[in-house]
């Protein structure tokens, strides 16, 4: 069922052309995912497609009613059931208090309560932990509707979408399948392009060698000799004359062959970012922070009761769990240098966090990365360049530029520094795909110890190689990869789960047997003992159904 058709869209910001789309139709199965990088103008594209905002030109046309969800905004009602809200986890009333995750769960239960036929939502996964996410990607799959959604968590996107909607330089492109589809789709998209611009380079060359190999014989063509009389003269000429004529026509041909060429340009190949750390800087202790005995508590709320780790040389640690566990603590502790808490000598740390302090909103980009780069300018105008910050760009006030504009300076500036140990709280949020791949290629080419937050899995799993979690007030390092601590979790999982059922099992069994005495007893049956163990024995049972 048609939902959505727009068509002739265009969309101005100043006499610049942002949107350039000729025509597009949503239907109701339809799972699109929007990507692009920061300012293209995904945000106003969906508030063109909701009737939110007018386009400049062209049209668009809803058939249905439809739910918004924006990181900024605050819902319209603030109300939602008991029973939806205990399947979000959040409360049934909306409170200023709640943290940016339980916010945007509470908006996404109250769009799914609506029932309405079309989701718009904006950055939905913005500030959510993992678990939240999965949530999500649950209540998302069992829409009953179309939806449109903005997010930089490919995988979300992988998840959740049939159709990727890509925006680039204006124009709107889409592609069938979910990111990974999208992915190999652009990827062999430039290896066509690259195809296509060695044969366009191929086919030049051979006709300019043509050319130039056929002016070469019309130069070659017999001159008349100079003691030769007229008469003679003209016979001489009419033989190579003809000749000529027909090379000149050659020459010409070939030459509106190549200006009718049609011109393919040079894909861009990126260049591979690789930060070395200066030999004097390396640290050489095996182990950079060791925690021992750790306590931590806010009130009555105990985060930490006799925790311990240890962060090895040369690892990328990534530390995840859910929003309010104590990620956060923890970094402030270890940079804090707590008693508990021994950092190595010698080691240097660059911490990164949202609040984005370290620059100097006065300051141009290239000025506030250089202030403390240990590395040359071209080096630091390469780093930029691949975080979209090209040529005269760099020469930009950090004050005119956006959030996530910051964010990649911020993340720039911190890895340049003379450090050799990494923290990083939450790098991926308000970033394009773009930036967050050329984020992931740097670190995973990182050859000094990282630790770092983050909820993005498709992040971890490229970077880390250590998983550290905080369970039950303890902190656990898991020496291995995001892909092999999932697959070690869920094997316990299992294990678990079947420990859980032999246990029911045993316990109905003896259910049986109890109500089969109490039924029938016999003369040395203690009635009140076989009463109490019932009681006991449901009780059990309860424990393991709840």
């Amino acid at each position: 069922m048609l939902l959505i058709e727009a068509s002739k869209i265009k969309q101005y910001f100043g006499d610049r052309l942002l949107l350039d789309m000729d025509h597009l139709r949503i239907y109701s199965e339809d799972r699109i995912g929007i990507v692009g990088r920061n300012g293209v103008g995904k945000t106003t594209f969906i508030n063109i497609l909701s009737n939110r905002i007018q386009p400049s030109d062209g049209w668009v046309r809803l058939y249905g009613e439809y739910s918004y969800i924006s990181q900024l905004e605050e819902p319209v009602h603030k109300i939602i059931s008991d029973e939806i809200a205990s399947k979000f986890g959040v409360e049934a009333l909306w409170q200023d208090h709640m943290s940016g995750g339980e916010k945007t769960r509470f908006k996404l239960a109250k769009a799914i309560e609506d029932h309405k036929v079309i989701l718009f939502a904006d950055e939905p996964t913005s500030n959510v932990d993992m678990e939240g996410i999965e949530l999500m990607e649950k209540i998302f799959n069992g829409y009953k509707g179309a939806f449109v959604v903005i997010s930089h968590d490919r995988s979300f996107l992988d998840r959740v979408c049939n159709k990727i909607l890509e925006i680039e330089n204006g124009r709107i492109k889409i592609y069938s399948g979910n990111y990974t589809d999208y992915q190999h789709q652009k990827e062999k998209e430039k290896e066509r392009a690259v195809f296509e611009y060695e044969e366009y380079i191929s086919e030049k060359k051979r006709l300019e060698e043509v050319r130039k190999e056929t002016k070469e014989r019309i130069k070659g063509l017999r001159k008349t000799p100079k003691r030769m009389g007229n008469s003679e003269a003209r016979l001489h000429k009419m033989g190579p004359q003809k000749a000529k004529a027909n090379l000149d026509r050659s020459v010409k041909s070939v030459e509106k062959r190549i200006e009718h060429l049609e011109v393919k340009e040079k894909p861009k190949e990126e260049a591979v970012m690789k930060l070395d750390v200066l030999d004097s800087n390396k640290l050489h202790s095996k182990i950079v922070v060791a925690g021992k005995n750790i306590e931590k508590s806010f009130g009555s709320n105990r985060i930490f009761h006799n925790a311990e780790f240890n962060i090895y040389n040369g690892t990328k640690v990534a530390l995840i769990g859910p929003n309010g566990c104590g990620k956060s603590t923890l970094i402030k502790m270890i940079l804090a240098h707590e008693d508990s808490i021994k950092i190595a000598q010698g080691a240097k740390i660059g911490y990164f966090s949202q609040n984005m302090d370290i620059l100097n909103v006065k300051q141009s980009i290239l000025e506030n990365v250089m202030e403390s780069s240990i590395y040359p300018e071209n080096f630091a105008r390469l780093l930029l360049s691949r975080l979209l910050f090209k040529r005269e760009d760099v020469y930009k006030k950090v004050e005119v530029l956006s959030g996530g504009e910051r964010v990649k300076v911020s993340f720039a500036k911190i890895v340049l520094q003379d450090i050799n140990f990494l923290i990083l709280d939450e790098p991926t949020n308000y970033m394009d795909i773009d930036s967050l791949e050329v984020i992931e290629e740097t670190l995973k080419n990182y050859d000094r110890t990282l630790l770092f937050v983050s909820h993005d899995r498709r992040f971890v799993e490229a970077i880390a190689d250590n998983i550290m979690t905080i369970e039950n007030k303890k902190i656990k390092v898991f020496h291995g990869t995001y892909q092999e601590y999932l697959s070690r979790k869920s094997k316990a999982t299992t294990s678990m789960n079947e420990e859980r059922n032999q246990q029911i099992l045993l316990l109905k069994n003896r259910l049986s047997e109890v109500i089969g005495r109490l039924s029938l007893p016999s003369k040395g049956d203690d009635i009140e003992a076989l009463d109490k163990e019932y009681h006991t024995i449901l009780a059990e049972l309860q424990k393991f159904k709840a």
